[in-house]
């Protein structure tokens, strides 16, 4: 289980990797089809397979709470569970259990909290935390860590950052599988330039085989992670992986990936494809509007998905009109293969020393500019 960078952008900080793990390699940059459940909303693993998908992500805190990590484990791990050969990762719940607001009561020793599906009362410490993703057998796994909202006020911030390494220096401790399951520390600190350093350091200090930057796109501005983004990346180690959580949006991909990221996750394409909303190189496409009522092109012109081939707007307006699951299956299934598309393309870009162009033309015709800001 190894990271080693193959390719380094000479006009930015991008950099292609492979990232080895117990169930397969992993080319970065990449992004990670969020799948909570154990499973990829709408999605079948044969379908994750056949658009590219090479790693998943599913969650601690829901997993956790049905169908419990005990029944997962005497069923063979996560991947036999699921059906899933190829990598996982799995994040600890910390951001699920500190969403809960007045539901949770946090201490130094863990959380306290009540269940969202029926108020019944649980603990989680950083050692419980490791010990679920020990018996989930993902291939990555991540340190419990205090996230707090964007909008906290500076001293609040601090307790967070060391409460922060103080739990991810005893997930380490209680991480009983390091040969096959990869540990990532968490670097917190908000917005304050000075509290992101000093989380940088303490986590380093843990010497962790990966590092992810949490934290972020919790409500503050684009521009502000990107700030963040460029004074925390260039402390981060060559040599192992970074990772950007809960970031998915086409422009944060890409410009992620020019500051050094090398992986991603988020719920964007599969959430909004529930709603009827498309990515597509032109921009976003509300296909349940009135308007593709008649409108007989693919979602796409430029895509080549099987979504993209086979169905028309109009089709899959319809479907979403009447109620129909196919729907929602065929805008996931397209929003997932434009977006492991997209990070092919800025493979290529890398490769070509040219991710900078690639950006702002991609941007401009997507509409950024007018749609996003």
């Amino acid at each position: 289980m190894s990271f080693k960078v193959l390719y380094e952008c000479s006009k930015t900080g991008a950099r292609i990797g492979e990232l080895i793990t117990a169930h397969g390699t992993v080319e970065t940059p990449v992004f990670m089809p969020v799948g909570t459940q154990a499973t990829v909303k709408t999605m079948t693993p044969e379908e994750l397979i056949e658009i590219g998908a090479q790693i998943v992500l599913s969650n601690t805190y829901h997993l956790y709470l049905r169908p419990g990590h005990k029944l997962i484990e005497k069923a063979g791990g996560l991947h036999r569970f699921m059906n899933w050969p190829r990598p996982i990762l799995t994040d600890s719940g910390g951001f699920q259990i500190f969403s809960l607001g007045n539901l949770r009561e946090i201490t130094d020793e863990g959380v306290t909290f009540r269940s969202h599906l029926d108020g019944s009362r649980h603990f989680i410490t950083p050692e419980k935390a490791i010990e679920i993703q020990n018996s989930l057998g993902a291939d990555i796994i991540m340190c419990f860590d205090e996230c707090v909202p964007y909008t906290c006020e500076y001293e609040e911030v601090v307790s967070s950052v060391e409460r922060t390494a103080k739990w991810a220096a005893r997930c380490k401790e209680a991480h009983r599988f390091p040969e096959r399951q990869l540990l990532f520390g968490i670097i917190q600190g908000g917005i304050f330039k000075d509290l992101r350093h000093r989380s940088t350091k303490q986590i380093l200090s843990l010497d962790f085989p990966g590092y992810a930057i949490g934290g972020l796109s919790v409500g503050e501005p684009k521009n502000l992670m990107y700030q963040v983004l460029d004074y925390t990346i260039p402390m981060l180690p060559d040599d192992k992986p970074r990772y950007l959580m809960g970031v998915g949006s086409p422009d944060c991909l890409i410009e992620g990936v020019i500051r050094g990221i090398d992986m991603f996750d988020c719920v964007l394409q599969t959430r909004i494809a529930r709603n009827g909303t498309v990515l597509t190189s032109s921009g976003k496409v509300v296909v349940r509007n009135a308007r593709y009522s008649e409108d007989f092109s693919p979602l796409d012109p430029e895509c080549d998905c099987y979504v993209c081939r086979n169905f028309t707007r109009a089709y899959i307006r319809h479907l979403f009109k009447t109620g129909e699951i196919l729907g929602l299956r065929l805008t996931t299934y397209h929003n997932l293969y434009f977006t492991v598309r997209l990070m092919d393309k800025i493979k290529k870009a890398i490769k070509e020393n040219n991710l900078a162009e690639f950006r702002d033309k991609f941007l401009q015709k997507y509409g950024y500019e007018e749609k996003e800001n």
